[in-house]
């Protein structure tokens, strides 16, 4: 498996839609994901890495930042000297959770009328609201014809 990050101009979200139908097009691909900030795409899978890039450009300039593995490996000796301060904050975390729980059923006593409060507010706001022009109702279609006589239109045909 590997891991391929990718810079692509991107502009917007058509732009994203397009590029990642693009890519899942080709096979071997376990995850797609796209960093619009940096303009990124990060592809993660067995795919080929150039096979990725030729159909990526051509739609928009793309260049290769990093080909590595899908997973960085972890350190051991940071593991085991955690695992210790692991266990006391264990305990700490216990002793803290059941004061956080308390807090927390009192604060939801408390939001349930706030929230009530807001509901009313906002439907009395809709109520009062002044619509700044008035609806547009078009006219109504008649569904006959008038009929007009020779003698009653002096641009009718006179021959007939």
């Amino acid at each position: 498996m590997k891991k391929v990050i990718l810079k692509l101009d991107l502009n917007d979200d058509k732009d994203k839609r397009k590029a990642l139908k693009t890519v899942s097009t080709l096979s071997g691909i376990d995850s797609l994901s796209i960093d619009m900030k940096e303009k990124k795409l990060i592809v993660i899978g067995t795919v080929d890495p150039i096979s990725v890039v030729s159909k990526l450009r051509k739609f928009w300039p793309t260049d290769i930042i990093l080909v590595g593995p899908a997973k960085e490996p972890e350190k051991k000796e940071e593991a085991k000297k955690e695992e210790p301060k692991k266990e006391e904050a264990k305990k700490e975390e216990t002793k803290e959770e059941g004061n956080k729980e308390a807090a927390k059923t009192e604060e939801a006593k408390k939001e349930e009328p706030k929230k009530e409060e807001e509901k009313k507010k906002e439907a009395e706001a809709v109520v009062g609201v002044v619509m700044p022009y008035r609806p547009y109702y078009p006219p109504i279609n008649t569904y006959y014809y008038a009929h007009h006589s020779m003698e009653e239109n002096p641009n009718a045909c006179v021959i007939c």
